[in-house]
């Protein structure tokens, strides 16, 4: 080809154009001279290796420039190594810086090793300059005197920076406030002393030592708000009547069943009897018969014996009527 020709011209523009870019991709000269002009040592070597290794190094020299502008001694081989392992680089020197500015020892290990434990390094030493308050849900408990108190409690918390990695969350410091405030309260004779004296509930729950193994150090407890629930003894007693009364009432239908089962019986008896009264008088006739057949009773001995059951009869019939007459008299004398 000849080399005056547009098109090889072309090509050596193109390829002059494609190493510049490549030169310039995986060596940064811009960023380089910034951090040379801001007294930072970083050579193009090490910018070089940035690329290799697939570490921004924009993140790398911006972050280490801001930290050596603090005061803070870090290299870059201590910002990849935090990178490389899936850590928030300027989150880390923002924390580190904050902590230095507030005289809170805080080490880079240690902000590194918070880091890569997923919780907010910057955020903790924010939290541990100024405290936060956390609100707690409404605590339902009853006193000695079977009367439930809802209390809402405001805590106010700092974190330990020593304990982030490892030590439990606000969800755990939210439990055991609640769980304090349950027993401050069950532990009350009455409900009236808990609302004439309601920072006893704070007094108490703070000396448990609600904070320990956690990320935080309890500063305060304040009850926020404090209300009188329902009666639960006098729900309770309620209930035992009720369940009382109910089981009176089965035992009451248990022995009316047996008194109709056992009237029932009875009445089958006495029907039982008449069947055998009705059965022996069957047997009259027949005695009858056989005497007259034998000759043992006669005619006469009969008729004599027919006109004394009509006599007797006849007498129980005057007698039932004189005392149903004396009945209705002894009646009519009283009206």
């Amino acid at each position: 080809m000849d080399p005056s020709s547009p098109v090889f011209l072309l090509i050596i523009a193109f390829g002059a154009i494609l190493v510049i870019w490549l030169f310039l991709y995986f060596i940064p000269v811009g960023l380089w001279f910034t951090a040379l002009f801001a007294k930072v040592k970083v050579t193009i070597g090490e910018l070089f290796g940035m690329r290799i290794r697939k570490v921004p190094p924009s993140v790398i020299v911006n972050s280490l420039i801001t930290a050596t502008k603090a005061g803070l001694q870090l290299t870059t081989n201590e910002l990849e190594t935090h990178y490389l392992a899936g850590g928030n680089v300027p989150n880390v020197i923002r924390a580190l810086i904050s902590a230095d500015k507030a005289n809170i020892n805080l080490s880079f290990k240690q902000a590194t090793a918070i880091d890569l434990a997923g919780r907010d390094v910057f955020e903790a030493v924010q939290i541990s300059v100024n405290p936060k308050v956390i609100n707690t849900p409404n605590v339902a408990a009853v006193a000695a005197d079977g009367i439930q108190l809802v209390a809402k409690a405001r805590v106010t918390v700092r974190a330990n920076i020593a304990q982030l990695v490892g030590g439990a969350g606000e969800d755990t410091i939210l439990a055991r406030v609640g769980e304090g405030i349950v027993t401050s309260i069950g532990s009350a004779d009455t409900h009236k002393s808990v609302l004439e004296n309601p920072d006893k509930i704070s007094k108490l729950v703070l000396q448990r030592g609600l904070d320990a193994g956690t990320a935080f150090e309890i500063l305060s407890i304040d009850i926020a708000d404090i209300d009188v629930g329902t009666n639960i003894g006098a729900k309770l007693q309620i209930d035992q009547a009720s369940a009382d009364l109910k089981v009176a009432e089965a035992k009451a239908e248990e022995r009316r069943a047996m008194a109709v089962a056992l009237e029932q019986e009875m009445k089958a008896k006495n029907v039982e009897m008449r069947a055998k009264v009705v059965e022996a008088e069957a047997e009259v006739p027949k005695a009858l018969a056989e005497a007259f057949r034998s000759g043992q009773l006669g005619v006469m001995d009969y008729y004599r014996m027919e006109n004394i059951k009509s006599d007797t009869s006849m007498r129980d019939s005057i007698a039932k009527s004189d005392s149903e007459g004396s009945d209705s008299k002894g009646k009519g004398d009283k009206k």
